[in-house]
């Protein structure tokens, strides 16, 4: 693909001799940060089911891919080819039952794991999960994968029964003023809360995001209409509703 080509000979460019200062200093180090910042400018375009966004914010991440392995290019590790090449290699052998003709005999994300424990020495389910990514994410991702391999309940009762014992052990804690306990408490209220979710086939981290999203907004119609600080708390509830009820059309 020549448009592809032409991408990388611009960040050959970009970190020449004639090229920009800026790109040239630029590490691996650097990048962590400017990721995440595309990836999330990303997801906000996929909330908002903008088209045009979408695409530039596609082209942003592609071009911090191609960033990326133009310096580890220039350090002697690998170069985009092997990345392709390893990533093409690697989906053809975890789709055997696509390209290998194999039998669907079990539920695909637990043939990929099997898959993946052939693969890596010392394979653990939960080992590569970074901890660096956000905690409710995390748990998310760490509850979906050992429900691969049948570590889960077996029906949504269950799981708010266990969400409702969370909340009573965490009524405990708070009634002996545990402060250590408190905390642990809720850390497995959120964690099954996480479960709940997914067992419901809920993104937590959307979710959360959007609720967020909705806090601002219906806060911010309450900043519009009041002075907060010569404001009561009954005015601002009775706000508060307001604004859920224009959300309602009422």
């Amino acid at each position: 693909m020549q448009e592809f080509s032409d991408l990388l000979k611009l960040m050959e460019t970009l970190r020449g001799e004639k090229g920009c200062p800026w790109d040239k200093k630029q590490t691996l180090e650097s990048f962590k940060t400017f990721l995440l910042e595309e990836v999330y400018e990303l997801l906000e375009a996929i909330d908002k089911n903008d088209s045009q966004a979408l695409k530039e914010e596609l082209g942003d991440l592609l071009f911090h891919i191609v960033f990326i392995c133009q310096i580890c290019k220039e350090e002697g590790r690998f170069e985009m080819k092997d990345v392709v090449v390893g990533t093409y290699n690697k989906m053809v052998k975890r789709h055997p039952h696509v390209f290998l003709n194999e039998k669907i005999k079990e539920p695909i994300p637990k043939r990929w794991e099997e898959i993946k424990k052939e693969e890596k020495e010392n394979y653990s389910l939960l080992r590569n999960i970074p901890k660096e990514m956000p905690a409710l994410l995390r748990a998310y991702v760490i509850t979906k994968k050992v429900s691969r391999v049948g570590f889960d309940w077996e029906k949504v009762e269950d799981v708010f029964s266990k969400l409702n014992e969370e909340i009573e052990e965490l009524k405990e804690a708070q009634r002996l003023s545990d402060k250590k306990k408190i905390e642990e408490e809720i850390g497995d209220l959120l964690f099954t809360a996480v479960n709940l979710a997914r067992f419901l086939g809920i993104e937590p981290e959307d979710a959360l995001r959007k609720a967020i999203d909705k806090f601002i907004d219906r806060f911010s119609y309450i900043e519009r209409k009041i002075d907060l600080n010569s404001s009561t708390q009954k005015t601002m509830d009775e706000l508060w509703e307001e604004r859920k009820d224009m959300e309602r059309g009422r």
